[in-house]
């Protein structure tokens, strides 16, 4: 990530949007009074700062957390010890996890920084095969906006189309997937 992209990703401002705003809508609490549930051991993709990890750890009683950063990861780890978290530095396009393991996987605004769409299909298909039999996969990622490549300038940026998620998804191996756009962020779900 480049520097601004990363100050953003750590700020209070964006601590506030996920939670008040993302992460609600990709668990569907805007359409469901919370009845949806991460299960018992949640993976979570790319989490970089960790903004998303501090919330995933209080709604699940165990949560992984992916990040291909040594320094992010490493930062993430320190920050918390002492949680049912447990952070690992690796690639999750091949992910040093058992198949079969996870109740669900969360994934923010995160596949943009993959640099090509097979390794992006490379993911997914990882998470399909962490996940348990009725896992479900959960994210959000932005829609390709003049303002977020502004935000990518020197980043990665390999944004996905919505419209096509779902067969891409259908081919990683998930089941029910449903995408839904804003207009400028998209949220997802799969069944594994």
């Amino acid at each position: 990530m480049n520097t601004e992209h990363l100050r953003l990703c750590a700020s209070a401002e964006w601590a506030r949007l996920v939670a008040d705003d993302l992460l609600p809508w990709v668990l569907g609490e805007d359409r469901r009074s919370g009845d949806h549930v991460l299960g018992d051991d949640v993976l979570e993709i790319g989490a970089g700062p960790g903004l998303v990890t501090d919330l995933l750890v209080e709604r699940a009683p165990r949560v992984t957390a992916i990040e291909i950063d040594p320094e992010l990861a490493s930062a993430l780890r320190a920050r918390m010890s002492g949680r049912p978290v447990e952070v690992i530095t690796a690639d999750a396009t091949a992910m040093p996890l058992p198949a079969g393991r996870f109740s669900a996987a969360a994934c923010f605004t995160m596949l943009h920084h993959i640099p090509d769409a097979a390794g992006q299909d490379r993911v997914l298909a990882e998470v399909a095969r962490v996940l348990r039999p009725g896992g479900v996969l959960l994210g959000t990622d932005g829609q390709d906006t003049p303002a977020r490549r502004a935000l990518h300038v020197d980043d990665v940026f390999t944004p996905i189309d919505p419209d096509v998620l779902p067969a891409r998804l259908a081919a990683a191996g998930f089941a029910e997937a449903e995408v839904e756009s804003n207009g400028d962020r998209f949220r997802f779900n799969a069944r594994r």
